[in-house]
């Protein structure tokens, strides 16, 4: 996603406008994307970017020019990362206090000054012409919430799956066997649209979980070959299977192959020898 030019702020759907976090980087594209859900005075803000100045303007000019108002009403969290959570506390101290809902992650929440009201999948959240269904999403972080919008039967999907590239599994709070557990629930919703929190809205939903299954898969398979051909460990294994991948990239790469590794050693399918504090060797079974 990197260099890929978009507004700063877009209206996607009569019920739907994108704020951009000014974060734009090699992991978040041309920034996060924060939403305004609703039609009316007091839309929900989904997600509140990493806290970069000027986002808190640029957010007032969105619901001035798109939503007729001064203010959002609750905000929704999809998960604790900093460039989703960041903003939060700047978004409190501007338009007051209001609440904000996520799944609680205990140990990571703490570390933001923000006092949260705990989320969980089957929870409803309404606004006047919107209403948002949280859905548990696991793999990416363990906290993650994708929301299922009912009157566009889109989803907003977090870091889960992007508007472009592919999401990295990290090794903290990731889960590579949840993530794809988590890709398979998505099959089975009722979508035409999703809305990303990193690129452009995707409008063939189905194709594009597909799509990302079919990838992971892939590389899993690719690390096994290495694995078998007696490459056996991750910053090899990086170099080998992600040759058409910027080296800026690779670090994350390396996450999301340890976590293929670990949920291979889950199945059986591959072994760790721990050599050293920041090194392991790997075979296959």
């Amino acid at each position: 996603m990197q260099g890929l030019e978009v507004p700063d702020v877009e209206r996607w759907s009569e019920r739907v406008v994108v704020v951009r976090g000014l974060n734009p980087g090699w992991f978040t594209g041309p920034g996060t994307n924060t939403f305004l859900i609703g039609t009316g005075r007091r839309p929900l803000l989904l997600d509140t970017g990493a806290g970069k100045a000027g986002y808190i303007p640029l957010l007032e000019g969105a619901l001035a020019e798109h939503c007729g108002t001064d203010a959002p009403g609750d905000v929704l969290l999809t998960h604790v990362h900093p460039d989703h959570i960041g903003g939060a506390a700047d978004v409190l101290a501007r338009f007051g206090p209001r609440r904000v809902s996520k799944l609680p992650w205990p140990g990571r929440d703490e570390r933001f000054d923000v006092v949260l009201t705990p989320a969980a999948d089957g929870d409803i959240f309404r606004t006047e012409g919107a209403t948002l269904h949280a859905l548990y999403t696991p793999g990416h972080a363990q906290d993650h919430l994708c929301y299922w919008l009912e009157e566009e039967r889109a989803l907003f999907t977090g870091d889960v799956i992007l508007g472009a590239g592919t999401t990295v599994i990290p090794t903290e709070g990731g889960d590579m066997g949840l993530y794809l557990a988590t890709l398979e629930r998505l099959l089975d919703l009722d979508l035409d649209r999703i809305y990303p929190a990193h690129g452009p809205a995707i409008d063939a939903p189905h194709a594009k979980i597909r799509e990302y299954l079919e990838h992971r898969l892939a590389r899993e398979s690719q690390i096994v070959e290495a694995l078998e051909d007696g490459v056996d460990e991750i910053g090899p294994i990086v170099e080998r299977i992600y040759v058409d991948t910027p080296r800026e990239l690779y670090p994350a790469a390396g996450q999301s192959v340890r976590a293929h590794l670990l949920k291979l050693e889950r199945e059986g399918r591959a072994a760790r020898a721990d050599t050293g504090p920041d090194a392991e060797r790997w075979t296959a079974l």
